[in-house]
């Protein structure tokens, strides 16, 4: 990297730091201490400051000092000596020993997503605690682990997403040792990790860039919901662009990430072409995923189904696959009734959203949003295989971001869910569970953090007005009870309990979810890798009920028949691949194999053109061809 330090193969360390808009740069080596020694950088051009002192060593802490004012640590600070506003630690990138071999990675058919938070997902909250439980996860049925941010942030908690150092892995998680014995442990295993990075904003405290390239690394002609928007194509650009294409090669190579999830990209405003994601994608493809596979996932509001493009052998152009928001709003109305907010968009016929998200992608592919005052959203995607599309019913926003962070099994029918899970997990596209989701986790998950003095008052009354458009919090009363984000308390409600696993609910739901997954990987992923778009349909049998299917190769198709309706429903049985609930040799003829079956009332047999109320149905079908 031409960025942060760099190791001198014949002794010493280069200290480098891009400040455009100051006029002296020292460096402060171990400050605080004995040996402290105040150094002067040399100034170079374009805005570029250097010093390589001889004695310098892998262990030492350092600062540097602006304009003879202002102590910073290093915006490529690998890692942090004690919080985000003290000294940064020279570290030497290639002093862990790696166990993994020659990982090549896996698939990514194969994929199946656990999102987690690494300081609430276990009691020791750090790397090392989640690495205690990766057998645990293996036996589940996940192929991939998904970190929350892990860059440092301020104070002593953080949901992640307000990072402002962002080359260096929390050090009360463990920092980049805990971090590479995380991603080794877990290579050792056959589990991919992936990491959650945020190139839209920093975070409102420790983002020292504003104080010595403010002008050069921001820009106010774009603003995102957290000021200033990132110079990506004004004047100075190229060096910001080098500065996160050089942090995504480096989580991929140096700490040996499967792949990446890109926070909100529709809050990134690049002009250029390529934009700086498709040049992020494509050095990344050029680099370390022309050696392993690596998966690219965006989350992307505005539905650019052009990312998600894929060359004449079916690879990823440039991303693998978004998170399908879509999918989840449409389930999620279709769950609890729901409908402020983004929900109003899909309040309107939920199910055939919900029937276009399964064999389409998006829900809105250029259709008009009331949400967003009549803005157009989205691209056409049919043509997209259903591989390119990450569905869930939970993740760290849609619940992280509602008022009192509860989890959807608090907010709906529990005779429902079972059928929208079996559905999520069976459908092609690759599922993401969050943490504690297999288990029916009752601990809310709130958004939190830590900041100090003037800030925290203000993140703390901005949730408040946040919700107060919400008619279930326009009373004071109400909004009162929306827990203080910086809060302690807060945080540690948010763990997970993991004595939840061995009781019920609890045990009843893991035995679903591992039951399901296992039967993904056996009959639905090697039917996935055939399937290229533009074979799949659906048919909306009633308001709470549909028909969708997928061509999986030229004579076959997977096809799911479910009613969450509390009565059964009559179909014309030329419509539907289903003839009887009870009896798998009447599935669409005798050419058809019942994979699954759940119902809410088993016992009872049902007339041949009738769908059991509260049932779902996988099956796969021979058919003569892909036009059958």
């Amino acid at each position: 990297m031409q960025f942060g330090t760099c190791l001198d193969p014949a002794g010493g360390v280069l200290f480098r730091l891009w400040a455009p808009q100051a006029r002296q740069v020292d460096l402060c080596l171990n400050p605080g201490g004995p040996e402290r020694r105040v150094l002067p950088m040399a100034s170079r051009r374009g805005g570029w400051f250097t010093v390589q002192p001889r004695a310098a060593r892998p262990g030492d802490w350092y600062q540097f000092i602006i304009d003879n004012d202002l102590l910073v640590p290093d915006p490529v600070s690998r890692c942090q000596a004690l919080d985000i506003h003290g000294p940064s630690v020279v570290c030497n990138p290639g002093g862990y020993t790696w166990h993994d071999g020659h990982w090549p990675g896996r698939p990514w058919e194969e994929t199946v997503f656990y999102e987690l938070h690494v300081g609430a997902f276990s009691p020791e909250g750090t790397f090392q605690g989640v690495t205690k439980r990766l057998d645990y996860l293996v036996q589940l049925g996940i192929t991939a682990i998904e970190l929350m941010p892990v860059a440092q942030f301020p104070g002593h908690c953080n949901w992640g997403y307000d990072g402002a150092l962002l080359f260096a892995p929390c050090r009360r998680y463990g920092g980049p040792d805990g971090l590479k014995e995380l991603v080794d442990g877990a290579h050792q295993r056959g589990l991919m990790v992936f990491l959650d990075v945020v190139y839209n904003h920093f975070g409102p405290e420790g983002n020292y860039l504003y104080v010595y390239a403010r002008e050069a690394f921001f820009t106010e002609r774009f603003h995102t919901p957290w000021g200033a928007a990132i110079n990506y194509s004004g004047p100075d650009s190229s060096v910001v662009r080098d500065f996160y294409i050089a942090n995504a090669l480096y989580w991929l190579e140096e700490f040996h990430m499967d792949g990446l999830r890109f926070d909100a990209v529709h809050s990134i405003f690049d002009q250029s072409r390529p934009d700086i994601l498709e040049e992020i994608a494509q050095r990344v493809r050029e680099g370390p995923g022309s050696r392993r596979r690596i998966h690219l996932i965006l989350e992307n509001d505005h539905n650019c189904a052009r990312y998600l493009a894929r060359q004449p052998s079916g690879q990823p152009q440039f991303f693998t696959a978004q998170w399908n928001d879509d999918f989840h709003h449409a389930c999620h109305i279709l769950l609890t009734g729901e409908k402020e907010g983004y929900y109003q968009d899909y309040s309107d016929k939920p199910i055939d959203h919900l029937g276009r998200c399964l064999t389409e992608g998006f829900a809105y592919q250029g259709e008009k949003s009331v949400y967003r005052q009549g803005e157009t959203r989205g691209e056409p995607s049919a043509h997209l295989p259903p591989s390119a599309f990450v569905s869930f019913l939970q993740n760290h926003d849609q619940i992280g971001n509602r008022a009192l962070g509860e989890r959807l099994p608090a907010l709906c029918d529990q005779r429902d869910l079972p059928i929208v899970i079996a559905l999520f997990l069976l459908a092609p596209s690759p599922p993401l569970l969050f943490m504690g989701e297999e288990f029916g986790a009752q601990t809310p998950f709130y958004y939190f953090c830590d900041f100090s003095g003037e800030l925290a008052a203000g993140v703390t009354a901005g949730r408040g007005k946040e919700f107060a458009r919400f008619a279930q919090f326009r009373s004071p009363k109400n909004r009162a009870r929306i827990p203080d984000p910086n809060s302690r308390e807060t945080f540690l409600q948010s763990r997970l309990n993991w004595q939840a696993v061995e009781q019920n609910p609890g045990s009843s739901f893991l035995l679903l979810y591992r039951n399901l997954l296992l039967l993904r990987q056996q009959l639905i992923v090697p039917r996935v890798k055939a399937m290229r778009g533009n074979g799949a349909g659906f048919q909306v049998l009633a308001e709470k009920s549909l028909k969708a299917w997928w061509q999986s190769a030229k004579d076959e198709r997977l096809t799911v028949i479910f009613n969450l309706h509390d009565l059964a429903i009559s179909i014309d049985a030329r419509s539907a691949d289903i003839s009887s609930a009870q009896r798998a040799d009447s599935m669409a003829g005798e050419r058809s194999q019942l994979v699954y079956q759940y119902g809410s009332q088993p016992g009872r047999t049902w007339p041949q053109n009738v769908i059991a109320p509260k049932s779902i149905y996988w099956m796969i079908t021979k058919t003569g061809g892909e036009n059958d």
